[in-house]
Parts: structure tokens; sequence; C-alpha cells
């Protein structure tokens, strides 16, 4: 039995020599949108998308933040006002009017939501066929629940322009205030950046792929390129999804660009898109993801009840809905975050030195790349060390919500139940 653990806790902590060494830097946080200048040379035509359902609490600060950004280009904001039932539309017009800003914001009432979109895509749509009107060069998507620094749009326009990106995302900074949000909020980041090493999504030779859906600046030809929001209308996780379609799409293009979008049609299971002409001055389909510690999202998670919805919400769904896929989760995640600790313990009980030493090696290990994101976020650093406990929780969510999609109750969100052929 000893032996067995202890093969076990060599396999442990030689994952975590992996993990810092070669997974893409992910746990250093190096990947700022602040830490440049912000030097614009030209200055492209913008309007933002917000999204809006049942946010009459929260619309109030956002839309003042979007409205008062400091950008010195055309900004237009068209907030799309999904069926609200709390009188979104009229805080946000009332807003607008405090600012003097009535003619910058443009209120769409969103129509009935059409069979195979989710709600928030349909109402990006619908944002987007107004906005195009007004012959933008970049789209702003945003949620109705990020307060915006007011330098958040100079700084992705800048970043965009400089780098010649097709796509600019900043994952916002997420509230973390109550004991739950302190305790599991960071942790969620840190996953995220695990799953999608930033460097690795800055880095065009990589395929990998993501973007925060709260703050997303895009290109207007390169969203054409991809054949429009419509090319991912069912997926839950949409803010990868369209990361994901954006860096494919030169590489489409350069394999055949007379079946442009074909490729995203597929993997998605949606129709081609039609044949778009190739826009000369757009990018090469580069992308950016990074953080910011400026703009934040208001949304509270003040239970675990609320945070494990959040997470078992789309988590089976990253997975792509596959139980060895699942099966594979539960088994890594047990013996990357848990197996350590448990033989931490194991070896003081048998008095084993060599996996008392090897499970301890493996938890400093986890600490130490688990500590940036704690102090990102100004948590009490003994919480670094609780990151086996924390993601014992998060396994147990990602459990929960593949069987919340076996029930048929997956995807649930705003009051809406996305069926099971969601993506």
């Amino acid at each position: 039995m000893g032996v067995i653990v202890f093969g076990l806790m060599l396999l442990s902590l030689t994952i975590w020599l992996g993990l810092l060494c070669f997974w893409g830097q992910f746990w250093r946080l190096d990947q700022q949108l602040e830490v440049r200048e912000t030097r614009l040379k030209s200055l492209p035509v913008v309007c933002a998308v917000v999204p809006a359902r049942n946010e009459a609490e929260l619309i109030p600060i956002s839309l003042r933040s979007l409205l008062l950004q400091d950008y010195p280009g055309s900004l237009d904001v068209f907030l799309v006002d999904d069926r609200s039932t709390d009188g979104t539309a009229n805080f946000a017009q009332g807003v607008a009017y405090a600012l003097g800003k009535s003619e910058q914001l443009h209120i769409i009432s969103g129509e009935p939501l059409p069979p195979g979109w989710s709600g928030k895509l349909w109402a990006v749509e619908q944002g987007i066929k107004n906005a195009s009107k007004l012959t933008p060069d970049y789209y702003f998507l945003t949620d109705a629940d990020i307060e915006h620094d007011a330098s958040n749009l100079c700084r992705l326009v800048a970043k965009a322009e400089q780098e010649n990106l097709d796509l600019v995302s900043v994952m916002v900074r997420l509230r973390c205030e109550s004991f739950w949000e302190k305790l599991l909020i960071p942790a969620f980041v840190f996953f995220f950046q695990k799953l999608y090493p930033f460097r690795w999504v800055n880095n065009p030779k990589n395929p990998t792929a993501a973007a925060a859906g709260g703050s997303i600046l895009i290109r207007k030809e390169a969203l054409e390129r991809i054949g429009g929001i419509q090319v991912i209308r069912q997926a839950l996780i949409d803010d990868c999804a369209l990361a994901g379609a954006v860096k494919r799409s030169v590489k489409v293009e350069e394999e055949d660009t007379g079946t442009r979008g074909r490729e995203d049609a597929e993997i998605f299971s949606f129709p081609a898109s039609p044949r778009l002409p190739i826009s000369m001055s757009s990018p090469t389909g580069r992308i950016w993801l990074g953080l910011s510690t400026l703009t934040r999202s208001l949304r509270p998670y003040n239970s675990l009840a609320t945070i494990w919805d959040m997470v078992a919400r789309t988590a089976y769904t990253q997975l792509n809905y596959s139980p060895l896929l699942l099966l594979g989760t539960l088994v890594g995640m047990s013996l990357i975050y848990l197996v350590p600790p448990v033989g931490l313990i194991l070896g003081v009980i048998w008095s084993n030195w060599g996996i008392l030493f090897t499970g301890l090696f493996a938890w400093l290990l986890m600490t130490l790349a688990y500590y940036p994101t704690i102090r990102f976020y100004k948590c009490s650093f003994w919480l670094a060390f609780s990151l086996p406990a924390i993601a014992f929780l998060y396994t147990l969510m990602t459990l929960d919500s593949a069987l919340r999609h076996w029930q048929g109750r997956g995807g649930n969100w705003k009051g809406r139940v996305y069926p099971n052929e969601f993506s």
C-alpha cells in the first residue's frame, strides 16, 4: 500500500513541476492590460453592445461607467433590453439623461428568442445589427454588470491598434468581498488561467483561444470574416467560442477562401456562413487576453449556492458533455489537488518520510502557484494553502453540472433553461 501511495505522490509532484515549468506560466498573472501606456495614433469608431435582462439594480453603475469613458473617439452604446420585467430600460434612460448622454445611448427592445439561440447571443446579435448602421471599426461587447475604469476602452483600442489585433479581451476583476467569494472566486480565475494559459492565448502560433465575455473589443472585419455572432449562436461559453472562431479564421481563409466559415460551422454544427470578401485592412486573426486590476464585475456571489450555480451551469459544457472527459477530470483533479495533502497525512500516520516529504513538496508547489492569484485579489495568505479543499468543492460542482445536464436542467440562466443540444 505504501508503495502505491508513494507512486501517486511522485506522479502528483511531477505534474506540478510540469505545470509550473511548461504550462504557459499561467500562474504568473503577467498579462495585464493596465501595464501599457495608452497611445492612440487614430480614433476608430466604436459601438458598445450591452445585453441586459433584469439588470435594474446594476445598470445605473455599469452604464454610467460606460458612458463616461475617456475615449476621445466616437462611442455609441447600444443597450439591448432582453425582455426585462424590472424596468431596466427606464433606469438606463434615466442614467443617460442625467449625464447629458441621451444621444449616445440607443435602447433596443429585444425581440422574442428564436429557436437555436442562447438569450445573451440573440441580444448581442440584435445590438450588432443596429450598431452596424453606424459602420463602426470595432464592436465593444460588454455585460450589464461591469463597472469600467474610465480608460478601459481607450486601453483596449490602443492595444488592438498598436499590435494589429482582431480581438482584445480582459478578464475583469471579479467581486471578492464575502467569505465565499474570497474562498472560491480567486480559484475560479486560477483554474481558468490553467485551462487557457494567457500566454498561449496571446501567441498566434498556439491554437489555444479564449476570451472573457465581460469586456471584449472585436474588429468589425474580424466579426464579418467568421460569419457574425450567428456562427456561435448556441454557445453557452460564448466568449471562448468567439475567440476560437476569430483565431482560426485566418487559417481557414488561407486553406480555402471559397469555403470561409465552413470549419467553424462544422465545429459548432451550424450551416456554413456565406462567402465574404477578404478585407485588405483586417489583421491576422491575432487575439489577446489579459487581466484588469481596475475594471470590475459588480455581480455579487454572497453564498456557496450562487457560486455553485455559476460553475455548474457550464462546467460540463466545457467538457463537451463527454462522460470520458468527466471521468478524466475527476481523476485528474483528485490526483493533482487531493493526493498531496492526503499523502502528507498518511506519511505522518505511517511515519513514512518519503511519502510525507513528497506530499509536502507537492502541496508547497501548489501553494506557490496559487499565491499570485491570492495576492492579486488581496486575500489572506493562508487561503493559498486551502487550494486542495477548494479544488474538492469545484470537483463536486463539475460532477453536479453533469448530473444537471443528464436531468435536463443544464444551462439555466436568467429564467431560461437551454436544451441539451446547446454547446
